[in-house]
Parts: structure tokens; sequence; C-alpha cells
């Protein structure tokens, strides 16, 4: 078992990358646009189960093949880098990255919006720490055990909640929404969520912490196993993930879609593991696909997304600056107004737009913005990816 770099004080700047993996890169690519698709609900105010026509036809869509899934790829992606940070440079180094993630995550819930999930995984990561030595399969295990837990409850809570007994008081489902109304400027918009900051974001934490870890170790095994970088020997396990977990993700998918026709409580609170539960199955397919590829020689045009994978954080942040600027009362003004529909196009034609400026930007500059500026802060020095 590969030993843990000692703890110094000073770490220099990692040496330029000669061979990038491209498939780490696509599959953040692919999941920036993909968390735009189910973040526009929360941007633009819409409420899933008033959908109808179009909106419910595009609202059907996003809960099969996006809802909980691209979300889960990227907690595990930010496990597998996470990881690999701690494998090759120590804890010390681990810390100052994690803590200015942390930091502007913080910033970016307090500032921007409150469906920030940068600072969450920053915080939970530290975990890590303590998952440092395990072999895969001990990775795996934790996994197993946190996630199989945290599932359980969900699912017992529902139940307790009286799932399948008609209740259509309206109310009684939670939307998740933030307390926005018209009218309100930017000033009482960042006071009410400054009051509301430790109930969202640490009790938040704590709710969903075991299943974020769950993530993160299983982004951590694949960091072991060198899954991701070395994805022509794990061919056998690709397959499995696209025979196997795909169809039962897309399946959950199903009844996520249909759970998010109803206005009961115990409908609100199954649908929560079923998303996550199939968002993994089916994030592990589309895994799957794309590793099948890229262990045949190359990603072809998926390539597009590497660029976007290597601005990911830049591109989040900036997401939540466009979408809160077209929607918040105090800018836009559009909350409340638009339907699932068009929301899911805007957010797909927004997730196209950076995808190709950022295949400008990494040809031009190597590195996004604030990346670089997260990698001065941890080494002391800019460098490139």
């Amino acid at each position: 078992m590969t030993a843990l770099p000692p703890d110094v004080s000073a770490v220099p700047a990692p040496a330029p990358v000669r061979e990038r993996s491209p498939l780490p890169d696509v599959l953040r690519g692919l999941a920036i646009v993909g968390i735009l698709t189910v973040n526009m609900q929360e941007f633009s105010g819409y409420v899933e189960w008033r959908q109808s026509g179009l909106d419910r036809a595009a609202q059907v869509l996003i809960d099969v093949f996006a809802n909980g899934r691209f979300i889960s790829i990227f907690a595990m992606l930010f496990g597998w880098g996470a990881y690999g940070l701690l494998q090759r440079h120590g804890a010390v180094i681990f810390r100052r990255r994690h803590l200015l993630l942390l930091a502007l995550g913080t910033a970016h819930h307090l500032l921007l919006w409150r469906g920030d999930i940068i600072g969450l995984y920053a915080l939970l990561a530290w975990a890590l720490l303590l998952l440092a030595r395990p072999s895969v399969r001990g990775l795996l295990a934790v996994a197993a055990g946190l996630g199989g837990w945290w599932l359980l409850t969900g699912v017992l809570a529902a139940w307790a909640a009286g799932f399948g007994r008609a209740v259509e008081v309206e109310a009684t489902r939670f939307s998740g929404l933030p307390p926005i109304r018209p009218g309100l400027d930017y000033a009482e918009v960042l006071a009410r969520r400054a009051a509301d900051f430790p109930g969202d974001y640490f009790a938040g934490a704590l709710y969903n912490g075991p299943w974020v870890i769950a993530l993160l170790a299983l982004g951590a095994a694949a960091a072991r196993a060198g899954l991701l970088t070395h994805p022509e020997r794990f061919g056998w396990l690709f397959r499995r993930f696209v025979v196997l977990a795909l169809p039962f993700g897309l399946l959950l998918g199903g009844l996520l879609a249909f759970l998010n026709t109803r206005t009961d409580l115990a409908a609100g609170l199954l649908a929560i593991p079923v998303r996550m539960s199939g968002g993994l199955l089916s994030a592990l397919g589309y895994v799957g696909l794309l590793g099948l590829i890229a262990a045949r020689g190359g990603l072809g045009r998926w390539g597009l997304f590497a660029a976007g994978g290597r601005l990911a954080l830049t591109n989040y942040l900036t997401q939540t600056v466009v979408m809160t600027t077209i929607f918040y009362p105090y800018a836009g003004a559009q909350w409340g107004r638009w339907g699932a529909a068009p929301a899911l196009a805007l957010a797909l034609a927004f997730g196209t737009l950076q995808l190709l400026f950022s295949a400008w930007w990494v040809r031009r500059f190597g590195s996004g913005p604030v990346e670089r500026l997260l990698r001065r802060g941890v080494y002391g020095r800019a460098s490139a990816q």
C-alpha cells in the first residue's frame, strides 16, 4: 500500500502534466452541463409537480436522464481528485486546498446562490483524511455502508409519512425552493440568505453527509484503482456498468418522474432516495459508456466536453451569476415565469456556449481563471494544469 507523502510546510507546485487523461475532464464537463439542467428549477422557480404539456415532457426527460445523475458524477469526480491530491502531495496541501474551496463555496452560497455544492463537498471531503489508507475494497465497503444506510433512512421516512395514501393537500409537499418573491432587492435576499445559512449549509451537510461521503469514497476507490486514467484496463467493468447499472437507473428515473407528479409529502420524501439511488446507477452507466469509448482508443467528439471539465469551477460559478441575473427579482425578475421546457432549453443553450468558450479559453490560456486563482492560493503560484 502506498504511503502518504510526509506533511511539510511548503510543497512546490506540481509540474505541468505531460499526458493528461481526457476521460475525467470529459465526465466533469458533461456533468457541469447536466447539473445546470437540473439546477434550473431552483434558478427559475418552477415546481416539478405543477408542470403540464410540453413542460411535463421536459420534466420527465430531466428526471429520467439528468436528475441526480450528473451531480453523482461530479461528487465522485470530486472524491477522485481529492484522493489523488492527498496521495500525491499529502495532508498539508489537501487541507489548504479544501479550506480555500470551503471559503469559496461559502461566499458563493451567501453572496450569489444558496444551492452551492463546492463548499459542501470541500467540508465533507475531510473525511477522506480518515480513508487514505484502505484498499479499493475497503473504500467500496465504506461507500456501501454509508450510502445504504442513508437510502434506507429515506425510504423509512417516506413509509412513516404514509406513502400510498391519498393525500391531496399540496402544501404538505415541500418544493425546496428559496423564499423568493417579486420586488425583493439584493440586500433583502442577502439578509435572508445569511439568516438561513446555518440551517441551509451545516444542517444540510449533516443530513446529506453520509450519502456525499459515500460518493466521495467511490471516487477515491476509482482513483486508487486507476479506473479513469487507465480505462483500457477496465472494459469488463465498464460493460457491467452499462448492462447492469444503467437500465435500473433509468427505471428509477421513471419512478422519480411519476413521484414528481404527486403532491403528497410521502411522495416528496420517497423521491429523495429514488433520485439519488437511480442517479448513482445511471451515473455509473454513463461512466461505463464513456469509459468503453475511451478504452477503444479515443473519445472523438466527446472531447468537446474536456475543455468544459478543465474550467468546471469557473463554469459552475458563471452559471450562477448568469441565471440569478436572469431570474432573481433584483435583476431580470423572471422568477416563477418559466416552465420546465424553456428552462431546459436555456440550460442546454448556455451549456453549449460554455463548452465552446471553454475550448477557446483552454487553447489560449490553458486553465480557467478561478482554477488559476485557486492553484495560486494552494501552491503559492499559478501553474498550467
